[in-house]
């Protein structure tokens, strides 16, 4: 039997039969065979703030990371490689790609916990509980009834989430807002501790967040193995709570009753909590919990015999030239001696974030940085960036030539901390393969040049010679973050793009030009007078005329690299503004608050609305207006381009008509790649609901049939963005995540 309703009922083939034969031939052929892609990341290397590691106790190489909005890894020592764990996550999970805590059973290097939840404002979603037996190759689920904050302040604390090393099914939370949680089942059913002292609920345990005062709660809970064993349960564990007041609290009976231990220091918050192989406790502090403010900080040694407390702080508080102190953001110790410790300053401005390492059990400390070497070849982007949100910091217990630290842009590791000590160089590697943390926000592939060009959150932006070897920076002008960038249609090699400063220097314009397909950028001459830069910016085919909708001004022209600007006549500043691919002189723009279609045929001067509305597309919008809507003009035709329009679907204007094509339920992205042969029409990648399903779907026929390429393993919480097809290669894709990074992807 042949698919496709054409069946072969007899032996004997009659004429009518090789009709039905052909018709099934030449059907296939107009429609490509399902293909499979093979999907992969674009190689950066890190890139986004990893807020802890893990390693298992008793397992070598077993070592786990979380990071604030880009999911959980488990690194594979003999790959010398991360894999990430969350990627399967859907849009039912979107608010979850963030970490609170990750925790191991030392009983059992198997399971895997992961307290997952990303923000506490009114969008946020309810935490989950996930829990791996396979080292996070699979997951159960357990839900919460509250939020978590793995993207809010106090995330680089903890760890939250902890697993009794003498009874596996007996596990604690200590959470932001709702007190101290256990479980008794290893996770699947939780229940709140009545006995926690209130101090974990009240104001004192907030801090101020990005905008508003947020709660962090509880920072840490450990064990102490020493008091279970032989079938019994751990009965002493302590708890730090994030509160300048008494901040660490201690249970002898399995986590019934606590009381603040005597003789703690106040003033401060605990951030970490390590033990030694003595028994005793490290202990880090800072003013606020990090990583936005911190300004003070201590380190101390608690000995649990006699309740004895000692201030082992590495160096005195010093202020930079503005008067800001420091803080501590973590502190680790080699589990086989007691003497060895390593802590990380917290937000050091002068002269600059540095680790501590002793080896006298604190008495005295010696500075790691000014006597180490950077190994910068696996991440050529990292040679300017310094080491920085130092919030954990971890010694292999089973190799202690290696020192583990986190920072705001990925993870480095010693060598050979040994021959520090010895008074040789400290060696450092930043072992990122297969970690890629960035938040794209605009993606380019001209048809000459590299075959992609990126605008990333917080690290800037590259021109990606090699998509599997990460690459260098733009060079020139530098911004926290590239929110927009566009190519000439008829000079590729001209760009111009805008961008974002988190610390703007005083006079610095937000917005650049390359005359060679991105790799280096000069600052325009000014910037539009009203506006906060960022935005969104189209460059006419001919590399002349700008279009700048800025962050808050509206749209402003300039003819001239920003040497003069002028308000845009006739457009809503909701509009999004495109340039033609051929037609110097025209400008298309879409508003999604109307529907309404534009165009400007005098450089992008003036704009009019176009007597044009695709039916069942125009109107209200249910559920309000997404400010995420692409427009992709075609290439090489002009007055021609997609729309993913979001709630109304998606949209072609070709021929003077805007039309909304069937079958498209939302379209929340689109790309245009190379035809399988001239003339034919281009490849459309749309990731939105087709038919009722979410996914990155293609079609090779404008439109009229679809299939999905994306799979069920590659979710990323329900968020592609800027898809963007190749114009030279046939049937690849790239889009952008948040908090993955970059994927493209090859039929196979």
């Amino acid at each position: 039997m042949w698919s496709g309703g054409c069946v072969r009922r007899t032996r004997r083939v009659a004429a009518w039969t090789w009709l039905a034969l052909l018709l099934c031939v030449a059907m296939a052929a107009a429609l490509p065979a399902q293909a499979d892609y093979r999907w992969r990341n674009v190689a950066i290397g890190g890139g986004g703030f990893v807020t802890g590691l893990v390693f298992h106790p008793s397992t070598p190489g077993l070592l786990y990371a979380r990071t604030d909005i880009g999911g959980a890894y488990r690194w594979e020592a003999d790959a010398q490689r991360w894999v990430p764990l969350l990627d399967w996550m859907g849009a039912d999970d979107r608010g979850r790609f963030g970490v609170e805590s990750l925790a191991l059973d030392p009983s059992d290097p198997e399971r895997l916990y992961l307290a997952v939840g990303t923000y506490l404002h009114e969008r946020g979603s309810t935490g989950v509980i996930l829990r791996s037996r396979d080292r996070g190759a699979s997951f159960e689920r357990t839900p919460l009834p509250f939020k978590l904050g793995g993207n809010e302040q106090g995330r680089g604390n903890g760890e939250r989430l902890a697993v009794d090393p003498n009874d596996g099914r007996v596990l604690f939370f200590g959470t932001r807002a709702h007190g101290l949680w256990r479980s008794t089942d290893a996770g699947a059913t939780w229940a709140e501790v009545e006995g926690f002292p209130d101090i974990a609920r009240a104001r004192s345990a907030w801090a101020m967040g990005f905008r508003d005062e947020v709660p962090i709660g509880i920072a840490f809970v450990v064990f102490d193995p020493a008091s279970g064993g032989d079938g019994r349960a751990s009965r002493t564990l302590y708890a730090g709570v994030s509160t300048p007041e008494a901040s660490i609290y201690r249970s002898h009976d399995g986590g019934r009753s606590w009381q603040a231990v005597p003789g703690q220091p106040t003033g401060l918050r605990p951030s970490h909590m390590a033990r030694d192989a003595n028994g005793r406790w490290l202990l880090s502090y800072g003013d606020e919990p990090g990583p936005n403010h911190m300004a003070d900080g201590a380190v101390y040694r608690f000995d649990p015999a006699g309740d004895r407390w000692t201030d082992i702080t590495p160096v005195p508080q010093s202020t930079s030239a503005g008067g800001r102190g420091f803080g501590w953001g973590a502190v680790a110790v080699d589990a086989q001696d007691p003497d060895i410790l390593v802590a990380s300053t917290f937000r050091r401005y002068s002269p600059g974030d540095d680790l501590y390492r002793s080896t006298d059990g604190g008495a005295s400390w010696t500075p790691m940085f000014a006597r180490s070497r950077f190994d910068h070849a696996g991440a050529p982007w990292t040679m300017d960036a310094k080491p920085h949100w130092m919030a954990d910091i971890e010694i292999d217990p089973h190799d202690p030539d290696r020192i583990w630290f986190v920072t705001g842009y990925g993870i480095w590791a010693s060598r050979n901390a040994r021959a520090f000590d010895a008074g040789g160089t400290l060696q450092w590697d930043f072992p990122q393969a297969g970690f890629e943390e960035t938040v794209p926000l605009v993606l380019a592939s001209p048809p000459q040049g590299a075959h992609l060009v990126s605008g990333l959150g917080d690290v800037d932006g590259f021109v990606h010679d090699d998509l599997d070897v990460p690459q260098q920076r733009f060079t020139g002008v530098r911004f926290s973050n590239t929110e927009s960038l566009a190519w000439a249609g008829q000079a590729p090699q001209r760009m111009v793009r805008s961008g974002y400063f988190h610390n703007r220097p005083e006079g610095a314009v937000r917005g650049a030009w390359s005359d060679d397909g991105g790799r280096s950028w000069t600052a325009f001459a000014s910037e539009p007078p009203e506006g906060e830069g960022a935005g969104h910016i189209a460059l006419s085919a001919d590399a002349v005329r700008i279009v700048w909708q800025v962050r808050g001004g509206g749209h402003w022209h300039s003819a001239d690299r920003g040497a003069h600007w002028r308000r845009v006549d006739g457009l809503p500043d909701t509009a999004v503004v495109e340039a033609d691919r051929v037609d110097p002189e025209v400008f298309i723009a879409y508003d999604q608050t109307s529907g309404r279609l534009y165009r400007s045929e005098d450089g992008g001067l003036r704009f009019a609305a176009l007597d044009v509305r695709a039916r069942d597309a125009d109107g209200p919008l249910e559920g309000g207006v997404s400010r995420r809507i692409a427009l992709r003009p075609h290439p090489v035709r002009s007055g021609e381009a997609w729309i993913a329009a979001a709630g109304r679907g998606l949209l072609h204007w070709t021929d003077g008509a805007l039309v909304r094509l069937p079958g498209v339920d939302v379209a929340h992205s689109v790309g245009l790649g190379k035809p399988a042969r001239e003339g034919e029409p281009r490849v459309l990648f749309v990731f939105g609901e087709i038919d009722g399903t979410l996914g990155l779907h293609r079609s090779d026929d404008n439109g009229r049939r679809w299939r999905r390429i994306d799979h069920d393993g590659m979710r990323f919480g329900g968020v592609m963005r800027h898809v963007t097809g190749d114009p030279r290669l046939h049937g690849r894709v790239y889009f952008g995540t948040e908090g993955r990074g970059i994927w493209y992807g090859d039929p196979q």
